[in-house]
């Protein structure tokens, strides 16, 4: 693959053009990571703290008692969307309903494994385990291998 950069000029808008035979899931994961880039979300962090959360570090939305939360490596914030806000803000950005009460970042994603009941558990490369209902199990594989779903 070749990769170049062209300087323009300030006055510009400053855009990524992917030139390809075919649209890959390869393709649309490079399309998806020019895509996250510099946005982001606010969240509160414990404590009280108002922060910017780029969307690209968000591992996972969870809903919890009527609160919604944007889960980093190594933070959580609650921020101010319900859970299918989120769901469908992001859904162009690699995020996927994996349950009744997560979505899921695919682009943060490690691994998939059976578990039980039709179920699976995605292992998310900050080490932890999410289940993936038999009800969304479906649509998850489906975009992890490519698909739209």
């Amino acid at each position: 693959m070749k990769v170049s950069i062209r300087n323009i000029d300030a006055l510009s808008e400053e855009q990524v053009i992917i030139e390809c035979v075919r649209v890959t899931p390869e393709i649309e994961e490079i399309r998806a990571c020019a895509l996250t880039k510099g946005l982001g979300l606010t969240g509160i962090a414990d404590g009280g703290k108002l922060e910017r959360i780029p969307l690209e570090n968000v591992y996972y939305f969870e809903a919890v008692d009527e609160k919604c939360f944007a889960c980093t490596e190594n933070n959580v914030y609650q921020i101010n969307q319900r859970l299918y806000e989120a769901e469908k803000a992001y859904e162009d950005f690699y995020f996927v309903r994996c349950s009744k009460s997560v979505v899921l970042n695919l682009m943060k994603l490690g691994s998939i494994s059976p578990a039980l009941a039709g179920r699976y558990t995605a292992h998310m490369q900050n080490g932890e385990k999410l289940i993936i209902s038999r009800k969304y199990a479906p649509a998850v594989i489906a975009r992890v291998m490519g698909e739209k779903g």
